[in-house]
């Protein structure tokens, strides 16, 4: 059973700081995607980064860009999504979410950031 996990949120200033993390377990094979998406309320659940096991190769929503970095361990099983100069219109649930080479995507509980202004 693929499982995942998320943790890190919490409230920050403006022009602050903060890192998700992601751990994952059950992932068979090793062709993978791992990314972060967030949903502000009232409005729809959007991608902001993501991370590709075979590549290594990361994207990152315009948005985001210059501001948010994924990274992820050895292994490839935890993912981490470092935000910096961070906006009050960055406040979400933040969300992992696992895309496997075959098979359904999984999804994280989420995460609450809430930047204050």
């Amino acid at each position: 059973e693929v499982q995942v996990v998320e943790s890190g949120g919490g409230l920050v200033q403006a022009g602050g700081s903060l890192t998700l993390s992601c751990a994952t377990s059950g992932l068979g094979g090793d062709n993978y995607a791992l990314g972060w998406f967030r949903q502000a309320p009232g409005k729809e659940r959007e991608g902001v980064a993501c991370f590709t096991s075979v590549s290594g190769k990361t994207h990152y929503a315009d948005s985001v860009k210059g501001r948010f970095t994924i990274t992820s361990d050895n292994a490839k099983t935890t993912v981490y999504l470092h935000m910096s100069s961070l906006k009050p219109e960055d406040t979400a649930v933040y969300y992992c979410n696992v895309r496997p080479g075959v098979g359904p995507p999984y999804w994280g509980q989420g995460t609450q950031v809430t930047v204050s202004s």
